[in-house]
């Protein structure tokens, strides 16, 4: 795997590392307050990253495309904005970084869409 590929698998598994850790320390302290943030950076930064990583190294092509570095870049801010958001959110009730990062995950999962239905193998 090299390239964007690489990039999105290698930040999905960083993504999961912390997810789990995070999870253990929910556990450890019997509080599970931030658990939709903690679900989401799984979903969002593990599942999502990695199937993104997957696809792009499937098809060469479509890695090869400038539009594939702006979906990582894009992407990675929706996980930026989305995660903490959420954590701020259930925290203060203050909705703005969720948002943002909603919108964000949404354009790259647009990206993500116009890639997959404009390369083919």
């Amino acid at each position: 795997m090299k390239g964007v590929a690489y990039w999105f698998f290698l930040s999905g598994v960083i993504y999961v590392t912390l997810g789990m850790l995070w999870g253990i320390e929910m556990g450890i302290r019997q509080s599970f307050a931030m658990a939709p943030a903690h679900a989401h950076l799984n979903l969002a930064g593990w599942v999502t990253m990695a199937l993104f990583g997957i696809y792009y190294h499937l098809v060469p092509r479509a890695a090869a495309r400038g539009l594939a570095r702006l979906h990582f870049a894009v992407a990675t801010l929706g996980v930026f904005g989305l995660v903490p958001g959420i954590a701020v959110s259930v925290a203060t009730g203050s909705e703005g970084l969720v948002i943002a990062g909603s919108l964000l995950t949404f354009a790259s999962m647009l990206i993500f869409l116009y890639t997959v239905a404009t390369t083919r193998g």
